[in-house]
């Protein structure tokens, strides 16, 4: 797209939420974007029932770009989400789960999936949703636009997840990715409880401890240290 027309686009772009009669072309695109199949019955939640966030970006009356999320109880999340917030965090906590977010190949770089990722996150730090503590999402570990996307709008890859995808009957890994909000935090990880661990040491006085166990601890530490974040990196 030229400049102008580009200028043009952005200025002529609405939102909406989604309804029944969007079905056809929502599944049309979903198909032409996404590896995964999905039922019919699912084309018709995410167009009717108000549980979904269903958010639609149009052009000129046609759809460019839709986000589909859902606010989610902590309890209810399955196995491999449910460490994405810190302990303290009850069980009633919510958290938004992004099933879906597409933008039509001709109406990309334009900052579409951006204003519908932003509409999302607004719609979740108000008064209303500040239970929900955190968003996240599930991303093909090879789509690397995706990824690149998810961290320029600061989300951080929170695990691994071999074979979580089964696509065309072939395994595929994913990563899950998070943001937090509404003051959701992260549980710590092994190297958050060593750096912690490493900062009490370091303030520790001369007078607490003799010199040279202050130094022996140091030295471990820094180690340990080390040792975690040449593992973790690779």
């Amino acid at each position: 797209m030229s400049t102008a027309l580009s200028f043009s686009v952005q200025r002529e772009i609405q939102l909406r939420f989604l309804c029944p009669e969007d079905i056809d072309e929502v599944k049309k695109l979903c198909t032409e974007w996404f590896p995964i199949e999905y039922p019919d019955t699912w084309y018709q939640e995410i167009t009717s029932n108000p549980k979904f966030y269903s958010l639609a970006a149009t052009f000129q009356s046609r759809i460019v770009g839709i986000v589909v999320a859902e606010v989610k109880l902590l309890s209810s999340l399955n196995k491999e989400d449910a460490d994405i917030l810190a302990p303290q965090f009850p069980s009633t906590s919510q958290v938004a789960y992004i099933l879906s977010l597409g933008v039509v190949v001709d109406f990309r770089k334009h900052g579409i999936a951006s204003l519908l990722l932003d509409s999302l996150i607004q719609s979740l730090t108000t008064k209303e949703r500040s239970n929900c503590k955190a968003v996240y999402l599930h991303v093909l570990a090879t789509n690397h636009i995706a990824i690149r996307f998810y961290e320029r709008r600061r989300f951080k890859a929170h695990s691994f997840l071999p074979y979580y995808y089964s696509i065309q009957g072939k395994p595929r890994d994913a990563y899950l990715y998070v943001i937090y909000l509404n003051g959701g935090k992260a549980p710590w990880s092994f190297i958050d409880y060593m750096m912690q661990c490493g900062e009490v040491v370091t303030k520790l006085q001369p007078c607490a401890l003799p010199s040279q166990i202050i130094r022996t601890v140091r030295g471990w530490i820094c180690r340990l240290l080390a040792g975690a974040t040449s593992n973790y990196s690779s």
